[in-house]
């Protein structure tokens, strides 16, 4: 599957207030002081993750907002949210800290800025998979964290970004 194929199987329109802007390359508001993240971040994190999305792959979203991302994901998906106005058939809770009970997982996505790597997270990877996470606060960098077979972590930082910061529902209220 491409990247295409995969972007359009689900109607962006369908996650965002204003239809009108929906397909503009721009984060969208969804309420509770969460957004949609720009489609062109959406295609760079389907393109990271397409090749560990095979049949019975096991996901995790954190930070997964309106479930757009993760809407027709591949295997079993759990996506989890910590605004419980924005959580419907995802986990409620903290995505700092995953959630281990259905790990480990082939791919993790965090769609908010953590300000450091999280440990629990990387430990929470399937050898083999893959994550993709914006680190940093002020500056933040996309990061892709590999797991081999074997356990070994490698981390790559692919390009800058500028995320929501990763938090409680305290500060983003």
């Amino acid at each position: 599957m491409t990247r295409r194929q995969a972007m359009s199987k689900v109607d962006r329109a369908n996650y965002v207030y204003n239809k009108a802007s929906a397909y503009e390359d721009l984060p969208q508001p969804i309420g509770h002081g969460a957004t949609i993240s720009a489609p062109h971040m959406h295609a760079h994190t389907v393109e990271n993750l397409l090749p560990l999305l095979c049949p019975g792959a096991r996901v995790l979203d954190i930070g997964s907002g309106s479930g757009y991302l993760v809407a027709d994901g591949a295997g079993t998906v759990v996506g989890i949210e910590h605004v419980p106005e924005l959580v419907d058939w995802m986990v409620a809770g903290d995505g700092r800290k995953g959630y281990p009970d259905a790990g480990p997982y082939d791919v993790i996505h965090v769609g908010a800025a953590a300000p450091t790597m999280p440990a629990e997270l990387v430990e929470q990877l399937a050898c083999p998979g893959r994550m993709f996470i914006p680190v940093g606060t002020v500056a933040a960098a996309i990061v892709q964290v590999d797991k081999d077979a074997d356990g070994n972590v490698t981390q790559q930082e692919l390009f800058d970004v500028m995320y929501v910061p990763l938090t409680d529902r305290k500060p983003q209220a």
